[in-house]
């Protein structure tokens, strides 16, 4: 008997790397667009992409020294005991959390499940880009919402875009560029003006940065409402960016609905995933860095508002900067000095944003500052 042309191992590597292809590829060109394309000058100042400069916590850098011991086996039991952590931590079930590469990740995938020719994004404008720009490279609809006048999510108006076809709600809170909030009343009313078949993503990658009383995370209100998804990230607070871990949060239902769209389950690596259980075990470390940041943050701003500047007041470990003119050429003012800052948001292309790093980082950003955009006089904001 001659051997099948193409058997059925074949039939099924290739649809897998099709269907990678077509899920990634998109994906990881919006991603791109999102990154400098230009080398980074030895030694910068990296204040671009709201990292966290102190780096993980001293446990979470001795599991990274031990773990090749388990460097050749697959991670499964390490995958399935940071999600039980996890879901500790935050007082649900193994089966209401699901991790990612990254909390951009679990944005991807939720793009995949619940959007698509019939149904539609709503997202504010500015914000996080990647969810937007994965559904807009996939040939999705994304309706933008411009941000109130105090840079704030446009609830009201939001809510008015929801329809039968909204397949996904995006809100970023605290929002990325602006650092602004949406306060716990505010998002619990507006969950339940959207409509239930909708799925509301609130990523809330800034979530330990943000001190305001009237502030808080939207688990609780998944109990009640099984359409809300909450991401959170090591990347920022946990200082594990190049390491790539994020999780979502949801009802058991909804959390099963991303799985079938995750091609890669496990998707943990052994070194991140001890380095994340280490982290969720130094509590202290974690919220030293938040103060230390936050302390930074606000001597900055009072810094700008001693002379006059106009800034965003922020909760999160960036601020955006009215600097008078397109962010552009200011920017590569500031690399010019070996200072990486933020990249323009085409809605807001006056606002340079600035990743708090250490103080003294900031120290030389505040006097770059002042030499690419002298004082004008302007009133803080």
């Amino acid at each position: 008997m001659n051997r099948p042309l193409f058997s059925r191992r074949d039939f099924a590597k290739t649809v897998s790397a099709s269907v990678a292809a077509a899920v990634s590829a998109p994906y990881l060109h919006a991603a791109q667009g999102a990154r400098h394309e230009q080398p980074e000058p030895e030694g910068a100042i990296r204040i671009n992409f709201n990292e966290n400069p102190y780096g993980p916590c001293p446990r979470a850098l001795s599991a990274l020294d031990t773990c090749g011991g388990i460097a050749a086996r697959y991670p499964d039991a390490a995958y399935f005991a940071l999600t039980d952590e996890i879901a500790r931590k935050h007082g649900v079930k193994r089966e209401n959390v699901t991790l990612g590469c990254g909390s951009t990740e679990i944005l991807c995938i939720a793009d995949e499940a619940f959007v698509g020719p019939d149904k539609h994004l709503v997202a504010a404008d500015p914000t996080f880009e990647a969810v937007i720009e994965y559904v807009n490279a996939a040939h999705g609809a994304a309706v933008k919402v411009p941000l109130t006048k105090d840079h704030r999510h446009d609830f009201d108006a939001m809510a008015a875009r929801c329809t039968s076809q909204t397949g996904l709600v995006y809100v970023c809170n605290p929002n990325n560029p602006t650092g602004t909030i949406m306060s716990r009343d505010e998002v619990a009313a507006f969950v339940k003006r959207v409509p239930q078949s909708a799925i509301i993503l609130v990523d809330e990658a800034y979530f330990d940065f943000a001190t305001d009383p009237r502030y808080a995370t939207a688990i609780p209100l998944i109990a009640d409402h099984p359409n809300v998804i909450v991401s959170r990230t090591f990347s920022k607070v946990y200082g594990m960016a190049g390491m790539r871990l994020g999780y979502g949060v949801g009802s058991k239902d909804t959390i099963a609905g991303l799985r079938p769209y995750n091609l890669q389950p496990f998707n943990g690596n052994a070194a991140v995933l001890a380095a994340a259980r280490a982290s969720l075990a130094d509590k202290d470390h974690v919220d030293e860095c938040g103060r230390r940041l936050n302390a930074t943050r606000d001597w900055m701003c009072a810094e700008l508002t001693k002379q006059g500047r106009k800034f965003i007041p922020s909760q999160a470990n960036f601020v955006m900067i009215d600097v008078g003119r397109n962010v552009n050429p200011v920017g590569e003012a500031f690399r010019a000095k070996n200072i990486l800052v933020g990249r323009l948001f085409p809605s807001m292309p006056n606002f340079l944003r600035v990743s708090i790093g250490t103080r003294p980082q900031m120290e030389q950003f505040m006097a770059a500052l002042s030499e690419i955009v002298p004082v004008n006089g302007s009133r803080a904001a």
